[in-house]
């Protein structure tokens, strides 16, 4: 990916080794499901990236995530000074979507409003609560922030086998792409949507479509971004949906629990998630991302 002569974003806050970022409390964990959940879709979150991470949803629920395995991911986490390199990669990606959503904003009569991208260690104090690196990067629409332990991206490359720029670029702009549902009331009409769903299985299916929709807004990213500054080089596609499919909820399912139950998926499965970030980066249109009107995903 050809990123190194981008823009860097004055958005970015780096609370890395600061109080409230560093380190696991294994004594406990505060999940602000009360307050808005952390990040879009809440519980669901939870859910998922624990079966992302290989930890029981309960044990972070209930505060018991095994300390043996909280003190590996405070050790391996990042600290404060630096990955000076990544940092400035994560920020040239971030005004790049920027400059992306200004102009699709524009287009609509509207005016974009930039999300800061915060920098963590291990646990951070955010708008939706406490949060810890074991639950993955995530936006929270309360502060309109992405928050993002680096360490994730080790994770991503070794655990999910979902190595490269682009892989990591495609992370920023899913979140990002929550952020974008937020400014477009898109977010409040889906909690909205599932308070009155008649199932948990309805609540989760538009979940689902939340999530792909963010990931069809990623491709968009990449669809406009590459054609105003060509920042693309062969491979990068491969690697963004390799990424994508990596953290299909069926995949994920497959790994953690050996079976797979659609009615619980919430992010969507690994072919979709592929598909609707394809057809962002084919299209570029803004319209082509509405998997609320799709009558398949």
């Amino acid at each position: 990916m050809r990123w190194q002569d981008g823009r860097e974003s004055e958005n970015v806050e780096d609370r890395r080794g600061t109080p409230g970022s560093g380190g696991f409390r294994t004594g406990g964990i505060g999940i602000p499901i009360g307050r808005g959940g952390v990040g879009i879709g809440g519980l669901a979150v939870i859910v998922v990236v624990s079966l992302l991470l290989g930890i029981n949803p309960l044990d972070l629920l209930q505060g018991t995530v095994p300390q043996e395995q909280a003190r590996t991911e405070q050790s391996d986490a990042p600290r404060g000074g630096g990955d000076d390199e990544l940092k400035r990669f994560v920020s040239v990606v971030l005004a790049d979507t920027e400059d992306t959503w200004s102009a699709q904003f524009q287009q609509i009569g509207r005016t974009y409003q930039d999300p800061a991208l915060v920098l963590f260690s291990g646990t951070v104090d955010s708008g939706c609560g406490f949060a810890q690196a074991a639950m993955g990067p995530f936006y929270c629409p309360q502060d309109r922030k992405v928050y993002i332990d680096l360490s994730f991206y080790r994770d991503l490359r070794d655990r999910f086998r979902a190595p490269g720029d682009f892989a990591q670029a495609y992370v920023i702009a899913h979140e990002v792409g929550h952020h974008v549902q937020n400014l477009l009331g898109i977010s409040d009409r889906v909690q909205q949507a599932q308070r009155q769903a008649g199932s948990q299985a309805d609540a989760n299916g538009l979940s689902v479509r939340l999530e792909l929709q963010a990931d069809c807004f990623a491709g968009l990213w990449a669809n406009h971004a590459n054609r105003e500054r060509q920042i693309i080089e062969p491979g990068d596609v491969e690697e963004a949906l390799t990424a994508a499919s990596a953290i299909g909820d069926d995949r994920l399912q497959k790994q953690s629990r050996g079976t797979v139950t659609p009615d619980s998926f919430t992010h969507g499965s690994s072919v979709q998630r592929v598909q609707w970030f394809r057809k962002g980066l084919e299209t570029g249109q803004l319209n082509a991302c509405d998997t609320f009107g799709a009558e398949r995903l």
